[in-house]
């Protein structure tokens, strides 16, 4: 068979795989080993083994990941969501819907220590959920305004699937976490205007409660310091070029543990676990990597992202269609994919057919681009039925929700999301001003 026919029928067998419920790591494994014996030979595969385990694993910027990881799994043992649901719950939860904005504000929060969406849903979901159901809120509010938040684990820097994104693409990560700021900030008011206009068509949803006092406020502000000062240290630092974001996810690290011993979220027993949970995460993580990686470089031997960046560069159609045709397709498979197998598996074949577009922008700024709308429709399918991760993540910590009505409540995140994507798309700079301006 020719080459690109050998591709095709990989990424078609690779399809099936994950329909049939394979892992997703071992799937694109074995279908690239497979493909890389037919388009080499089985020598050829044993030589990539011997090497590629160091040289992908002993990278610096990949330890990154499992520290980012560590901290976020400290942050949630730390019990830190709670004081963050409170301080959001104290400033706006008095207003009609409140706490479910409240809920997202505090997702947002915690998404900036953690990093991660599933973890970010099922930890605010332990503190805001109960909340919310006390004080009357409907099921499908509750719970959507909490698997909407949750996504925001994935955009907020640091974002691990963002990292992951830049070391695919070869990008500055400091860049790229500047860059999803605004995005990320997109999101927040775009919830929250979203939860406004659902609680005004339907207000027995969302009800109003007592306003917290103002000493109330500043004493849940006083609860929270410590997370504004991790959130500002790491990040300041890694943006201020104080550090490398590997030094910075260490200072995080070190802030977490000294901030969870102090009060008393974090003991000898917890520690253990969370090294335990991030030694696990980790490992699923870098399975999939490498997985992706046989994939890749079996796809790269067959010269088929190099043949689809060359027929869409030539091809006389709109970059623009060749843009909305790829997120569509995000939209599609990231109701059956999660978020970092998605970005594995496409960025590869998808980023060079970008970059060989001409969209009137400078070759970083376009990656940047790309990558923030990537992670803008993938982020969506976390929430988009019927596999949305999300879902199902607040709907087994909500067992006396149905799950219609979590798929009816995410409907409105739903419509901001597509908002949101039409405005990255239509204003690139809102990926990249920012980086720009530091810059200058």
């Amino acid at each position: 068979m020719e080459p690109l026919t050998i591709a095709i029928v990989m990424v078609a067998a690779l399809l099936m795989l994950i329909f049939a419920r394979m892992p997703i790591a071992l799937g694109m494994g074995l279908v690239g080993a497979v493909g890389y014996i037919t388009l080499a030979s089985p020598w050829a595969l044993m030589a990539y083994f011997n090497t590629a385990w160091v040289d992908k694993f002993m990278s610096y910027e990949l330890a990154i990941v499992p520290l980012f990881i560590l901290m976020g799994h400290l942050a949630t043992r730390s019990g830190i969501s709670a004081a963050i649901f409170a301080a959001s719950n104290a400033w706006i939860g008095h207003l009609r819907g409140g706490l479910a904005m409240a809920s997202v504000a505090g997702c947002a929060m915690f998404g900036s220590i953690s990093g991660s969406s599933l973890a970010t849903a099922s930890t605010m979901a332990r503190v805001a959920l109960p909340e919310m159901r006390k004080h009357g809120y409907s099921g499908a509010l509750a719970s959507g305004s909490l698997a909407a938040g949750g996504t925001l684990g994935i955009l907020i820097p640091p974002s691990v699937v963002l990292i992951i994104y830049a070391l695919l693409t070869e990008q500055n990560i400091v860049k790229l976490f500047l860059a999803a700021t605004i995005p990320g900030t997109l999101a927040v008011i775009g919830f929250c205007i979203a939860i406004a206009v659902y609680v005004r068509l339907f207000p027995e949803e969302g009800p109003t409660h007592e306003p917290a006092s103002f000493a109330q406020r500043m004493k849940a502000l006083k609860d929270i310091w410590h997370v504004v000062a991790i959130f500002v240290v790491v990040l300041g630092g890694i943006y201020g070029g104080f550090f490398t974001p590997a030094e910075g996810a260490s200072v995080g690290v070190v802030l977490m543990l000294i901030t969870g011993l102090l009060t008393k979220g974090l003991n000898t027993r917890t520690i253990l676990d969370c090294l335990i949970d991030t030694a696990g995460s980790t490992a699923m993580i870098f399975a999939i990597v490498f997985g992706a990686d046989i994939f890749n470089v079996a796809l790269a031997l067959s010269q088929m992202p190099a043949d689809v960046a060359a027929y869409f560069s030539q091809a006389n159609v709109a970059p623009i269609v060749i843009l909305m045709g790829i997120i569509v397709f995000y939209l599609i498979m990231g109701c059956v994919m999660d978020s970092l197998s998605m970005i594995l598996l496409t960025v590869p074949v998808f980023f060079p057919t970008i970059m060989a577009l001409d969209f009137g922008l400078m070759p970083e700024q376009q990656a940047m681009w790309f990558g923030i709308i990537s992670l803008v429709v993938v982020e969506m399918g976390l929430i988009t039925p019927p596999v949305g991760m999300n879902l199902f993540v607040i709907s087994s910590m909500a067992k006396d929700i149905p799950t219609a009505q979590i798929f009816r409540g995410t409907t409105p995140f739903i419509v901001a999301e597509f908002f949101r994507i039409a405005l990255l798309v239509s204003f690139p700079v809102l990926s990249y001003w920012l980086v720009d301006l530091v810059a200058n």
